[in-house]
């Protein structure tokens, strides 16, 4: 039997760069939804910047808060979820995903993520030459986007366009 998506949350995953805040607020808005970015949540809980987390604590530690805020915000109903890139990293994050709603993937490729998160200093990730850690990141994760129910390609698209392929996805 096929579970009905229409009124489970929808939760983007994707690279940074793929328009996750930005297709997920206008899906939010569409939808009567409330969108949560995962990132500003973890900051909220945490009461200090992602990159200070980094700095003082580490990735190890930054990936525990994203998977306590992960776990948190999806108890919730009616939800966007815009989560961090980096959440699929975790198999037990991709699993609380998949019971917490009906998960999109948004993708681009390597060329395309470089143009969006150039000059971004808000992404530790990136840190030197972001030509090569995009490549190099993309080509780490490249498997682990694929339990979403869906992938929506974002090249060449506006964010209004990939939102209404997710909005015809999910009601279709």
């Amino acid at each position: 039997m096929k579970l009905d998506k229409l009124g489970r949350n929808i939760i983007l995953i994707g690279m940074m760069g793929t328009g996750k805040s930005t297709v997920g607020r206008l899906v939010a808005d569409t939808l009567g939804y409330n969108l949560i970015d995962l990132d500003a949540e973890i900051e909220r809980m945490e009461g200090r910047t992602i990159s200070e987390m980094f700095e003082t604590d580490g990735e190890p530690y930054f990936r525990e808060a994203e998977s306590a805020a992960l776990r948190s915000v999806l108890l919730r109903d009616g939800i966007v979820l815009a989560s961090g890139g980096g959440a699929v990293l975790r198999s037990d994050n991709c699993d609380v995903m998949k019971r917490g709603g009906w998960v999109v993937a948004l993708t681009a490729d390597a060329a395309s993520i470089v143009e969006r998160v150039r000059g971004d200093a808000n992404r530790p990730l990136l840190a030197g030459d972001v030509e090569e850690r995009v490549r190099r990141i993309l080509d780490e994760r490249k498997d682990n986007y694929r339990f979403a129910d869906v992938m929506v390609d974002t090249v060449g698209r506006s964010a209004d366009e990939v939102a209404a392929d997710i909005l015809t996805h999910y009601r279709g």
